[in-house]
Protein backbone atom coordinates (compact mmCIF):
# COMPACT_ATOMS: atom_id res chain seq x y z
CA UNK A 1 0.00 0.00 0.00
CA UNK A 2 1.45 3.41 -0.86
CA UNK A 3 2.33 6.52 1.37
CA UNK A 4 -0.78 8.67 -0.62
CA UNK A 5 -3.48 5.24 -0.31
CA UNK A 6 -2.30 5.07 3.95
CA UNK A 7 -3.21 8.66 3.67
CA UNK A 8 -6.23 8.27 2.13
CA UNK A 9 -7.40 5.38 4.78
CA UNK A 10 -6.20 7.61 7.99
CA UNK A 11 -8.15 10.33 5.98
CA UNK A 12 -11.55 8.32 5.31
CA UNK A 13 -10.96 7.09 9.15
CA UNK A 14 -11.14 10.56 10.60
CA UNK A 15 -13.66 11.98 8.82
CA UNK A 16 -16.05 8.97 10.19
CA UNK A 17 -14.90 9.24 13.41
CA UNK A 18 -16.16 13.10 13.38
CA UNK A 19 -19.40 12.19 12.04
CA UNK A 20 -19.42 9.37 15.44
CA UNK A 21 -18.33 12.58 17.13
CA UNK A 22 -21.24 14.32 15.82
CA UNK A 23 -23.85 11.78 16.63
CA UNK A 24 -22.58 11.04 20.27
CA UNK A 25 -23.16 14.75 21.06
CA UNK A 26 -25.90 15.22 19.43
CA UNK A 27 -27.22 12.22 21.83
CA UNK A 28 -25.55 13.15 24.88
CA UNK A 29 -27.21 16.82 24.59
CA UNK A 30 -30.40 14.72 24.64
CA UNK A 31 -30.16 12.96 27.45
CA UNK A 32 -28.42 15.50 28.90
CA UNK A 33 -31.94 17.07 28.54
CA UNK A 34 -34.30 14.47 30.10
CA UNK A 35 -31.86 14.38 32.93
CA UNK A 36 -31.72 18.52 33.49
CA UNK A 37 -35.45 18.31 33.64
CA UNK A 38 -35.64 15.19 35.89
CA UNK A 39 -32.75 16.40 38.60
CA UNK A 40 -35.22 19.72 38.80
CA UNK A 41 -38.53 18.06 39.33
CA UNK A 42 -36.57 15.53 41.84
CA UNK A 43 -37.09 12.40 39.53
CA UNK A 44 -34.69 9.97 41.19
CA UNK A 45 -31.56 9.00 38.46
CA UNK A 46 -30.03 5.41 38.71
CA UNK A 47 -27.38 6.23 35.86
CA UNK A 48 -26.35 8.85 32.53
CA UNK A 49 -24.23 7.07 30.23
CA UNK A 50 -22.59 7.96 27.14
CA UNK A 51 -22.57 5.22 24.87
CA UNK A 52 -23.86 1.74 25.32
CA UNK A 53 -22.30 -1.51 26.12
CA UNK A 54 -19.71 -2.45 28.71
CA UNK A 55 -18.19 0.49 30.74
CA UNK A 56 -15.00 1.85 29.96
CA UNK A 57 -15.17 4.35 33.11
CA UNK A 58 -18.04 4.84 36.00
CA UNK A 59 -18.33 6.90 38.52
CA UNK A 60 -21.12 6.91 41.47
CA UNK A 61 -21.87 10.01 43.32
CA UNK A 62 -21.77 9.37 47.01
CA UNK A 63 -24.50 11.78 47.84
CA UNK A 64 -27.16 11.02 45.12
CA UNK A 65 -26.10 7.27 44.21
CA UNK A 66 -26.15 8.32 40.59
CA UNK A 67 -23.88 7.03 38.28
CA UNK A 68 -22.28 8.60 35.36
CA UNK A 69 -20.23 5.86 32.64
CA UNK A 70 -19.07 6.09 29.41
CA UNK A 71 -19.65 2.68 27.58
CA UNK A 72 -17.81 1.13 24.57
CA UNK A 73 -20.12 1.44 21.94
CA UNK A 74 -20.07 5.33 20.99
CA UNK A 75 -23.73 5.36 19.27
CA UNK A 76 -26.22 5.98 21.93
CA UNK A 77 -26.46 6.75 25.07
CA UNK A 78 -29.33 6.79 28.04
CA UNK A 79 -30.87 8.45 31.02
CA UNK A 80 -32.07 5.74 33.54
CA UNK A 81 -34.62 6.92 35.84
CA UNK A 82 -35.58 4.44 38.60
CA UNK A 83 -38.69 2.91 38.08
CA UNK A 84 -38.66 3.80 34.03
CA UNK A 85 -40.35 0.36 33.50
CA UNK A 86 -42.14 -2.44 35.03
CA UNK A 87 -44.94 -2.91 36.95
CA UNK A 88 -45.34 -1.72 40.29
CA UNK A 89 -42.69 1.27 39.85
CA UNK A 90 -45.65 3.68 41.16
CA UNK A 91 -44.20 2.62 44.67
CA UNK A 92 -40.96 3.42 44.01
CA UNK A 93 -40.23 6.83 45.68
CA UNK A 94 -39.56 9.47 43.06
CA UNK A 95 -39.34 6.83 40.52
CA UNK A 96 -40.02 7.88 36.85
CA UNK A 97 -44.18 6.83 36.95
CA UNK A 98 -44.29 7.65 40.26
CA UNK A 99 -44.37 11.08 39.53
CA UNK A 100 -47.59 13.07 38.19
CA UNK A 101 -47.81 12.98 34.37
CA UNK A 102 -47.37 16.84 33.35
CA UNK A 103 -43.76 16.36 34.97
CA UNK A 104 -43.04 13.25 33.24
CA UNK A 105 -44.37 15.09 30.04
CA UNK A 106 -41.69 17.90 31.05
CA UNK A 107 -38.74 15.66 31.24
CA UNK A 108 -39.83 13.47 28.04
CA UNK A 109 -40.17 16.90 25.93
CA UNK A 110 -36.75 18.22 27.70
CA UNK A 111 -34.38 16.32 25.48
CA UNK A 112 -35.69 16.88 22.11
CA UNK A 113 -36.15 20.89 23.22
CA UNK A 114 -31.96 20.16 24.08
CA UNK A 115 -31.28 19.06 20.65
CA UNK A 116 -33.28 21.95 19.14
CA UNK A 117 -31.39 24.25 21.48
CA UNK A 118 -28.04 23.44 20.89
CA UNK A 119 -29.06 23.29 16.63
CA UNK A 120 -30.70 26.69 16.50
CA UNK A 121 -27.66 27.87 18.70
CA UNK A 122 -25.49 26.04 15.54
CA UNK A 123 -27.43 27.89 12.87
CA UNK A 124 -26.62 31.15 14.74
CA UNK A 125 -22.82 31.03 14.91
CA UNK A 126 -23.00 29.91 11.72
CA UNK A 127 -24.80 32.80 10.09
CA UNK A 128 -23.07 35.36 12.01
CA UNK A 129 -19.54 33.99 11.06
CA UNK A 130 -20.38 32.66 7.43
CA UNK A 131 -23.44 34.26 6.26
CA UNK A 132 -26.73 32.50 5.22
CA UNK A 133 -26.07 30.00 2.24
CA UNK A 134 -27.92 30.83 -0.70
CA UNK A 135 -27.83 29.04 -4.44
CA UNK A 136 -25.61 30.52 -6.80
CA UNK A 137 -25.97 30.65 -10.66
CA UNK A 138 -22.67 28.92 -12.12
CA UNK A 139 -24.13 29.47 -15.88
CA UNK A 140 -27.10 29.51 -18.09
CA UNK A 141 -28.65 26.84 -20.47
CA UNK A 142 -27.44 28.44 -24.34
CA UNK A 143 -27.63 25.38 -26.40
CA UNK A 144 -30.57 23.67 -25.37
CA UNK A 145 -33.37 23.54 -28.32
CA UNK A 146 -35.85 25.76 -26.28
CA UNK A 147 -33.11 28.31 -25.48
CA UNK A 148 -32.21 28.46 -29.09
CA UNK A 149 -35.53 28.93 -29.80
CA UNK A 150 -36.24 31.27 -27.33
CA UNK A 151 -32.94 33.08 -27.47
CA UNK A 152 -34.37 36.70 -27.75
CA UNK A 153 -36.83 36.50 -25.05
CA UNK A 154 -34.43 35.07 -22.13
CA UNK A 155 -31.91 37.99 -23.03
CA UNK A 156 -34.69 40.11 -21.12
CA UNK A 157 -36.17 37.16 -18.74
CA UNK A 158 -33.44 34.79 -17.54
CA UNK A 159 -31.39 34.99 -14.54
CA UNK A 160 -27.50 35.61 -14.51
CA UNK A 161 -24.13 33.60 -14.37
CA UNK A 162 -22.84 34.63 -10.91
CA UNK A 163 -26.60 35.54 -9.68
CA UNK A 164 -27.71 34.94 -5.83
CA UNK A 165 -31.22 33.38 -5.56
CA UNK A 166 -32.69 35.52 -2.43
CA UNK A 167 -36.16 35.25 -3.28
CA UNK A 168 -38.54 33.14 -5.95
CA UNK A 169 -42.06 34.76 -6.80
CA UNK A 170 -42.04 37.00 -3.37
CA UNK A 171 -41.08 33.94 -0.87
CA UNK A 172 -37.38 33.67 1.07
CA UNK A 173 -35.31 30.88 0.09
CA UNK A 174 -33.30 28.83 2.40
CA UNK A 175 -33.69 24.94 1.38
CA UNK A 176 -34.35 23.79 -2.27
CA UNK A 177 -37.61 22.64 -1.03
CA UNK A 178 -38.32 26.56 -0.94
CA UNK A 179 -38.38 26.89 -3.90
CA UNK A 180 -40.22 23.94 -5.10
CA UNK A 181 -42.93 25.79 -2.53
CA UNK A 182 -42.49 28.92 -4.69
CA UNK A 183 -42.57 26.91 -7.93
CA UNK A 184 -45.17 24.70 -7.73
CA UNK A 185 -47.95 24.56 -10.19
CA UNK A 186 -45.98 26.56 -12.36
CA UNK A 187 -45.50 26.10 -16.19
CA UNK A 188 -43.48 26.88 -19.08
CA UNK A 189 -43.39 30.28 -20.32
CA UNK A 190 -45.23 31.34 -16.75
CA UNK A 191 -43.28 34.47 -15.96
CA UNK A 192 -41.85 34.85 -11.87
CA UNK A 193 -40.29 37.31 -10.31
CA UNK A 194 -37.21 36.27 -8.26
CA UNK A 195 -35.13 38.49 -5.81
CA UNK A 196 -31.11 38.16 -7.03
CA UNK A 197 -27.89 39.86 -5.24
CA UNK A 198 -25.82 40.88 -8.66
CA UNK A 199 -22.80 43.16 -8.60
CA UNK A 200 -23.32 44.14 -5.09
CA UNK A 201 -26.92 45.20 -5.25
CA UNK A 202 -30.00 43.29 -4.63
CA UNK A 203 -32.52 43.67 -7.61
CA UNK A 204 -36.09 41.85 -8.92
CA UNK A 205 -35.19 39.94 -12.46
CA UNK A 206 -37.89 38.30 -13.95
CA UNK A 207 -37.55 34.92 -15.61
CA UNK A 208 -39.63 32.96 -18.36
CA UNK A 209 -39.69 29.55 -16.45
CA UNK A 210 -38.16 26.96 -19.40
CA UNK A 211 -40.32 23.85 -18.24
CA UNK A 212 -43.22 22.51 -15.67
CA UNK A 213 -42.88 22.45 -12.44
CA UNK A 214 -45.11 19.41 -11.39
CA UNK A 215 -43.30 18.04 -8.98
CA UNK A 216 -44.21 15.13 -7.54
CA UNK A 217 -41.49 14.61 -4.33
CA UNK A 218 -38.56 16.08 -2.75
CA UNK A 219 -36.16 14.42 -4.93
CA UNK A 220 -37.31 15.88 -8.12
CA UNK A 221 -34.73 18.56 -8.06
CA UNK A 222 -33.90 18.78 -11.22
CA UNK A 223 -36.77 20.32 -12.78
CA UNK A 224 -36.17 23.26 -10.70
CA UNK A 225 -33.37 24.36 -12.31
CA UNK A 226 -34.09 22.73 -15.38
CA UNK A 227 -37.26 25.47 -15.24
CA UNK A 228 -34.59 28.40 -14.17
CA UNK A 229 -32.44 27.83 -17.30
CA UNK A 230 -29.83 26.82 -15.24
CA UNK A 231 -26.85 25.13 -17.30
CA UNK A 232 -24.87 21.60 -17.29
CA UNK A 233 -21.21 20.73 -16.38
CA UNK A 234 -19.33 18.04 -17.15
CA UNK A 235 -17.29 16.57 -14.11
CA UNK A 236 -15.28 12.94 -13.36
CA UNK A 237 -17.77 11.51 -15.89
CA UNK A 238 -20.60 13.04 -14.66
CA UNK A 239 -23.14 15.87 -15.24
CA UNK A 240 -24.41 18.50 -12.85
CA UNK A 241 -26.32 21.13 -12.99
CA UNK A 242 -24.23 24.49 -12.85
CA UNK A 243 -25.15 25.92 -9.29
CA UNK A 244 -23.63 26.12 -6.33
CA UNK A 245 -23.95 27.41 -2.27
CA UNK A 246 -22.38 30.70 -1.65
CA UNK A 247 -22.90 32.53 1.39
CA UNK A 248 -24.74 36.05 1.70
CA UNK A 249 -24.64 38.29 4.57
CA UNK A 250 -26.97 39.80 6.39
CA UNK A 251 -27.93 42.05 9.35
CA UNK A 252 -27.92 41.77 12.94
CA UNK A 253 -31.46 41.43 13.41
CA UNK A 254 -32.19 39.35 9.91
CA UNK A 255 -29.42 36.57 11.21
CA UNK A 256 -31.41 36.29 14.26
CA UNK A 257 -34.69 35.87 12.27
CA UNK A 258 -33.24 34.27 9.88
CA UNK A 259 -31.70 31.50 11.86
CA UNK A 260 -35.01 30.73 13.52
CA UNK A 261 -36.68 30.31 10.28
CA UNK A 262 -34.38 28.45 8.99
CA UNK A 263 -34.49 25.91 11.68
CA UNK A 264 -38.18 25.84 10.91
CA UNK A 265 -37.64 25.17 7.64
CA UNK A 266 -35.37 22.19 7.96
CA UNK A 267 -38.01 20.55 10.66
CA UNK A 268 -40.51 21.30 8.24
CA UNK A 269 -38.50 19.02 5.27
CA UNK A 270 -38.85 16.25 7.78
CA UNK A 271 -42.80 16.47 7.95
CA UNK A 272 -42.80 16.41 4.54
CA UNK A 273 -40.45 13.52 3.53
CA UNK A 274 -42.62 11.61 5.98
CA UNK A 275 -45.63 12.53 4.20
CA UNK A 276 -44.09 11.91 1.10
CA UNK A 277 -43.52 8.40 2.23
CA UNK A 278 -46.58 7.69 3.64
CA UNK A 279 -48.65 8.76 0.89
CA UNK A 280 -46.32 6.81 -1.41
CA UNK A 281 -44.82 9.44 -3.59
CA UNK A 282 -41.52 8.89 -2.31
CA UNK A 283 -39.20 6.05 -1.71
CA UNK A 284 -37.75 3.97 1.18
CA UNK A 285 -34.39 4.00 -1.05
CA UNK A 286 -34.69 8.05 -0.07
CA UNK A 287 -33.82 6.95 3.11
CA UNK A 288 -30.97 6.42 5.32
CA UNK A 289 -30.44 4.27 8.01
CA UNK A 290 -27.14 5.04 10.61
CA UNK A 291 -24.83 3.80 8.38
CA UNK A 292 -25.97 6.15 5.69
CA UNK A 293 -26.08 8.96 8.09
CA UNK A 294 -22.90 8.68 9.17
CA UNK A 295 -21.58 8.49 5.69
CA UNK A 296 -22.93 11.27 4.38
CA UNK A 297 -22.13 13.22 7.60
CA UNK A 298 -18.52 12.26 7.19
CA UNK A 299 -18.65 13.93 3.99
CA UNK A 300 -19.93 16.99 4.40
CA UNK A 301 -18.66 17.70 7.71
CA UNK A 302 -15.39 17.68 6.77
CA UNK A 303 -15.67 20.01 3.65
CA UNK A 304 -15.37 23.16 5.52
CA UNK A 305 -16.41 24.75 9.27
CA UNK A 306 -19.83 26.28 8.18
CA UNK A 307 -20.05 22.40 6.32
CA UNK A 308 -19.42 21.18 9.84
CA UNK A 309 -22.04 23.45 11.84
CA UNK A 310 -24.34 23.06 8.96
CA UNK A 311 -24.32 19.28 9.26
CA UNK A 312 -24.33 19.39 13.21
CA UNK A 313 -27.56 21.52 13.30
CA UNK A 314 -29.45 19.90 10.79
CA UNK A 315 -28.86 16.55 12.53
CA UNK A 316 -29.62 18.09 15.51
CA UNK A 317 -33.16 19.56 14.23
CA UNK A 318 -34.06 15.94 13.02
CA UNK A 319 -33.34 14.24 16.35
CA UNK A 320 -35.67 16.45 17.84
CA UNK A 321 -38.43 16.33 15.50
CA UNK A 322 -37.85 12.20 15.16
CA UNK A 323 -38.02 12.18 18.91
CA UNK A 324 -41.38 13.94 19.27
CA UNK A 325 -43.34 11.87 16.75
CA UNK A 326 -45.74 9.44 18.28
CA UNK A 327 -43.86 6.19 17.36
CA UNK A 328 -43.75 3.20 20.13
CA UNK A 329 -40.43 3.16 22.25
CA UNK A 330 -39.83 7.14 20.64
CA UNK A 331 -40.45 10.44 23.52
CA UNK A 332 -43.27 11.40 21.32
CA UNK A 333 -45.21 7.85 22.24
CA UNK A 334 -44.43 8.29 25.60
CA UNK A 335 -46.04 11.54 25.85
CA UNK A 336 -49.57 10.53 24.71
CA UNK A 337 -49.40 7.62 27.28
CA UNK A 338 -48.86 10.01 29.83
CA UNK A 339 -51.40 12.30 28.13
CA UNK A 340 -53.59 9.06 28.56
CA UNK A 341 -52.98 8.98 32.21
CA UNK A 342 -53.10 12.93 32.70
CA UNK A 343 -57.10 12.84 31.02
CA UNK A 344 -58.41 9.76 32.14
CA UNK A 345 -56.49 9.57 35.66
CA UNK A 346 -55.27 5.93 35.51
CA UNK A 347 -52.35 4.74 33.39
CA UNK A 348 -52.32 2.17 30.65
CA UNK A 349 -51.09 -1.40 32.43
CA UNK A 350 -47.68 -0.64 32.70
CA UNK A 351 -46.47 -3.79 31.11
CA UNK A 352 -48.73 -3.22 27.78
CA UNK A 353 -47.09 -0.22 27.45
CA UNK A 354 -43.56 -1.86 27.87
CA UNK A 355 -44.52 -4.28 25.22
CA UNK A 356 -45.31 -1.56 22.94
CA UNK A 357 -42.35 0.29 23.46
CA UNK A 358 -40.22 -3.01 22.95
CA UNK A 359 -42.26 -3.57 19.83
CA UNK A 360 -41.42 -0.27 18.31
CA UNK A 361 -37.94 -0.41 19.06
CA UNK A 362 -37.67 -3.43 17.34
CA UNK A 363 -39.32 -2.22 14.03
CA UNK A 364 -37.31 1.05 14.36
CA UNK A 365 -33.92 -0.89 14.10
CA UNK A 366 -35.42 -2.94 11.36
CA UNK A 367 -36.41 0.16 9.22
CA UNK A 368 -32.93 0.89 10.04
CA UNK A 369 -31.41 -1.91 8.78
CA UNK A 370 -33.81 -2.26 5.57
CA UNK A 371 -33.32 1.05 4.48
CA UNK A 372 -29.40 1.06 4.73
CA UNK A 373 -29.58 -1.94 2.86
CA UNK A 374 -31.45 -0.04 -0.21
CA UNK A 375 -29.09 2.52 0.06
CA UNK A 376 -26.15 0.25 -0.74
CA UNK A 377 -28.01 -1.52 -2.97
CA UNK A 378 -28.08 1.45 -5.38
CA UNK A 379 -24.36 2.26 -5.25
Amino acid sequence: MGLLSVSSVMSTIGSVLLAILILLVMITVHEFGHYLAGKALKFKINEFAIGFGPKLFAHKASETTEEFSVRLLPLGGFCGFDGEDGAGSEEIKDGFTSKAPWKRIIVLIAGPLMNYVLALLLIIISMFAFGQQVFKVGGIDTESETAIENAEIYKKYSLEEGDMILEINGKRIYLITDMMAALKGKTEEDTVPILVYRDGEEITQPVRLRGNCDFENSNETGKIWRALGIGKIQHDDATYWNVSADNYRLGFFQTIGGSFVYSFKIAGTIFKVLGELLTGSLGLSAMGGPVTTIKLTSEIATQSVQSFFEIAAYIGVNLAVFNLLPIPALDGSKVIFCLIEWVFRKPVPRKIEAIIHMVGFVLILVFAVVVDILQFARC
